[in-house]
């Protein structure tokens, strides 16, 4: 068994170094900081994998694999596109893989926290609408809060409380009645997305709401009513705000509008393009034609650097960690940890299918993170913190 998780690590130790090896030749002269980046991120990956394998070895094995290897690929590209900026990363990163092994742990059997629902309701509420009343518009739309030393998005931290209030609401489901308090606060949440003009969050909160109201009732009816409901307000959306009519016109007509208002998507759709199946090598792109190249668009310096195929690979991951993750939510031991792992993997997953969908414009583009890859603090914090919950339940089943 030893071995098998040895030989686990191999392939991320070879991938860690392959990447940041390749950007250090490119440089001139040679860059030694690339590869003490590869070095450091060894060492935490190595602590995390021990600390998994060895002291909780009940739990989901691959997902703290998963969880090496994605932060891996974004930190390399970060750092072929700024040294700078992949050295801030780096420090999220340890903050972020700290607070997955943390709650590993120390936490609990999470059932216990079942009861806390109106603690969740308000931490649910305080974040959704902070932006609103406090935030300041970046790209279009008003989701960042400013505290002066540093800039944060309340969605994140509210994204986590409001799965964690549906569970503990859901979980105990009787009838149509019982829906009616988590329906407002769905409602709520969703309309302050909207006044935020945060097309994607709201997108994924709808989702997530969906398919854990699903999960806990198993009605068809209500399904059905619940996309009947989310289809009448994106229609009320379209008609009532400008800024949504605006993004589904230049989802449409990219070309038409490419030198200012969709010329983001063109120049992600001509890098795409120019990578192919292989792509064009690491550090041989032209990432600086592409706009938000370190955050919502760095699907497409992948792409046009580390070809499709690469790009492919890294959908699979994904795929299969959510995969892993709905097998821990079958094998909870109860609703309200099962409800947790579905609401944490649905929101990771629909935050993968928003923002390349909209790279790959086959929805309309939202300005949203890839986890665990695109440059983001906040964002980084709160996936590790949803999958350290989900990697302590998979130790509970």
């Amino acid at each position: 068994m030893k071995d098998a998780k040895v030989r686990m690590l191999i392939p991320i130790y070879l991938l860690t170094f392959a990447l940041f090896f390749n950007i250090a030749l490119l440089r001139d002269p040679f860059d030694a900081g690339a590869l003490i980046m590869a070095a450091v991120m060894c060492v935490l990956i190595g602590y995390a994998h021990l600390v998994v394998n060895k002291f909780f070895s009940h739990g989901d094995k691959f997902l703290v694999t998963f969880v090496s290897v994605l932060p891996v690929i974004g930190i390399a590209v970060l750092y072929r596109l700024d040294p700078n900026v992949a050295v801030k990363q780096v420090l999220w990163f340890i903050i972020g893989i700290s607070t997955y092994i943390s709650l590993v742990i120390l936490l609990p059997d999470l059932n216990r926290f079942a009861r806390y629902k109106y603690l969740y309701l308000a931490g649910t509420l305080i974040f959704m609408s902070m932006a609103t009343f406090f935030g300041i518009t970046v790209y279009g739309a008003k989701n960042w809060v400013d505290l002066g030393f540093t800039t944060f998005q309340p969605s994140e931290f509210g994204k986590i409380f409001f799965v964690f209030y549906l569970a503990s609401s859901l979980k105990n489901y009787t009838d149509l009645k019982s829906l009616i308090e988590p329906g407002v606060v769905v409602v709520l949440s969703l309309g302050f997305m909207v006044l935020q003009r945060d097309l994607g969050s709201a997108m994924i909160f709808t989702f997530i709401a969906i398919t854990m109201l699903y999960t806990a009732t198993s009605r068809i009816k209500y399904l059905l009513a619940s996309f009947g409901l989310g289809a009448v307000g994106a229609v009320m959306s379209y008609a009532l705000f400008p800024h949504i009519r605006r993004r589904v016109m230049i989802w449409r007509k990219p070309w038409e509008y490419a030198g200012n208002e969709s010329y983001q998507i063109v120049q992600g759709l001509y890098a795409m393009a120019s990578g192919g199946l292989f792509g064009r090598g690491l550090g041989l792109g032209s990432p600086q034609y592409i706009p938000i190249n370190k955050s919502d668009y760095i699907f497409a310096v992948i792409v046009e650097e580390l070809g499709m195929i690469f790009a492919l690979g890294i959908l699979i991951i994904y795929f299969l960690m959510f995969f892993r993750n709905i097998r821990t939510a079958l094998k909870a031991k109860s609703t309200f940890t099962s409800l947790l792992v579905v609401g944490f993997s649905v929101m990771v997953a629909m935050q993968v299918i928003v923002i390349i969908g909209g790279v790959m414009n086959m929805i309309p583009l939202t300005g949203i993170t890839l986890p665990l890859i695109s440059y983001g603090g906040t964002s980084m914090l709160t996936v590790f913190f949803c999958l350290g919950i989900i990697q302590k339940i998979s130790e509970e089943v």
